[in-house]
């Protein structure tokens, strides 16, 4: 029977995907129609349109998955070694620098939307001048 839900929700994503592809192709938009329908699924979320229920364990399924999807793409780089040529450092710093940017914006944002899920406000910091010396309240 779980098996059986999996596939539904599954499709339930897919069936977004296919209307971000439509909405992209009918509006002619600049960005790709799997975002189109990624952010539709998104706003349908946030307003309880379309339940949690209705994709988390389809979701949670195709996220365990998610590294196999990345290996076609790196051997496709394997065929195309000669753009690269020359360019190792340079891409490997760039991979770093973006790796380090990325883990910094997710641990901010994950945080801010933890502390916003349990209704804390974010800290603030409160400096009350007294004189010269100043206090942390």
């Amino acid at each position: 029977m779980k098996i059986l839900r999996i596939i539904a929700q599954v499709g339930v994503l897919y069936l977004f995907f296919l209307a971000g592809e439509f909405l992209q192709k009918q509006l002619q938009l600049p960005i790709p129609g799997s975002i189109v329908g990624l952010l539709l699924l998104f706003v349908l979320l946030l307003l309880k349109i379309v339940p949690v229920k209705m994709i988390e364990e389809g979701s949670s399924f195709i996220l365990a998955y998610l590294p196999m999807f990345f290996i076609p793409a790196t051997a496709g780089i394997m065929n195309h070694l000669d753009i690269f040529s020359g360019k190792g450092l340079l891409l490997i710093g760039i991979l770093v620098i973006s790796s380090v940017i990325t883990m910094a914006v997710t641990a901010h944002s994950s945080q801010w939307i933890a502390r916003r899920s349990k209704g804390l406000q974010p800290r603030r910091r409160i400096v009350v001048g007294i004189g010269k010396k100043e206090k942390e309240a």
